[in-house]
């Protein structure tokens, strides 16, 4: 069955896909014109809990599911982003690679190949996910403490520098499994904590406030890269978000930031079109001087287009690139209870992400 949606887990979901979408646009912008804009310093600003956060969003709903019959779960969380990541590694490769695609298909297919156990593109969120997915489900009758110190200590020795295998998938598990693994197994807490922060807003606002001077100042010299600090900052950075999800939900501000939350997927998986478009555009043309307004723009834009796009699509033929069809699915009970039942009206599948 569907699950109801949490309106400060939207705006939270929201907050975190566009600084994503941020981070990307304005790096690879200020990189192909050579150039640093004052956008690059909010980008700094949220690096130490970018990430953190989304992975931590994605296991908090974990628990609902966790114990489902192996069958529905491996068609959920790994059939479900499996999908999703071969249909749009093959987009991305053939409108990026297009001129080895061209002159040399079996070299495309080797480097098709390749990204199916080292992601080199944006998508590489989505392949890890499937992982985490499967890797807490095997490790469900461990004891939750130790989980969390294993996990806790995987990510400080990597930050420390001594474990590196080169393996970008095998790297960013240790680095981030923890952030994952908390939402999963922590979820009560952190609902709780929402809650209040929607209680007492004053307080919640003074806390942000000091986190995000606190923050700031170890950004800007660099220190939150290091072990331990950077992942106290991670899970303070993620409690930052979820209370100004909750704010937010509390007085209804930015709906257009809670619908980007509640269709984090369809964005994720296109803003690289709008993104690579207006990059080589601006970058050719110089209709925006300023890099800092101009990566504003083409982030703007990369995250409006997806959910413009999906809205037009999504009752049509082309509605496979947002919503696996029935052909990629398990037929089991819970496909049953999805189906479309007369007079009774249907969420939006696109909705229905991590």
């Amino acid at each position: 069955m569907y699950e109801a949606r949490v309106e400060w887990v939207d705006y939270a979901k929201g907050l975190c896909i566009i600084m994503v979408v941020m981070m990307h646009c304005t790096l690879d912008y200020g990189a192909n014109v050579g150039q640093e804009g004052w956008l690059h310093e909010a980008v700094q600003f949220a690096r130490p809990f970018r990430m953190p956060d989304f992975f931590l969003l994605a296991g908090l709903f974990l628990s609902r599911s966790i114990n489902a019959p192996l069958r529905e779960y491996m068609d959920r969380k790994l059939l479900h982003f499996a999908y999703f990541y071969l249909l749009w590694l093959a987009i991305q490769l053939s409108m990026t690679e297009v001129g080895l695609l061209l002159s040399d298909p079996v070299s495309f297919a080797a480097l098709y190949s390749h990204s199916l156990i080292s992601p080199i593109n944006t998508l590489w969120f989505v392949h890890m996910l499937a992982i985490f997915y499967m890797v807490t489900r095997a490790l469900r009758r461990v004891p939750v403490w130790l989980v969390l110190l294993s996990a806790a200590t995987l990510q400080t020795l990597f930050r420390m520098g001594m474990i590196d295998t080169g393996w970008s998938v095998a790297d960013r598990f240790f680095d981030r499994y923890i952030y994952f693994f908390v939402g999963y197994a922590a979820a009560p807490w952190i609902f709780d904590l929402a809650k209040r922060a929607a209680k007492r807003p004053l307080l919640a606002l003074t806390a942000l406030s000091a986190w995000a001077v606190i923050n700031g100042l170890l950004t800007t010299t660099s220190l939150d890269q290091e072990p331990i600090l950077s992942l106290l900052l991670g899970f303070a950075g993620a409690a930052a978000i979820v209370s100004v999800g909750s704010l937010m939900s509390l007085y209804q501000w930015g709906n257009l930031i809670r619908y980007a939350g509640a269709h984090s997927i369809v964005i994720y998986l296109s803003f690289f079109l709008p993104m690579k478009v207006l990059i080589l555009v601006f970058g050719s043309y110089p209709i925006i001087t300023d890099v800092g307004l101009a990566s504003l723009v083409i982030t703007a834009v990369a995250v409006l287009t997806p959910l413009l796009f999906h809205y037009w699509i999504r009752d049509t033929w082309l509605g496979f690139l947002y919503e696996r069809p029935a052909l990629f699915r398990y037929q089991s009970s819970f496909d049953k209870a999805r189906r479309p039942q007369p007079g009774v009206a249907q969420p939006d599948p696109a909705k229905q992400d991590y």
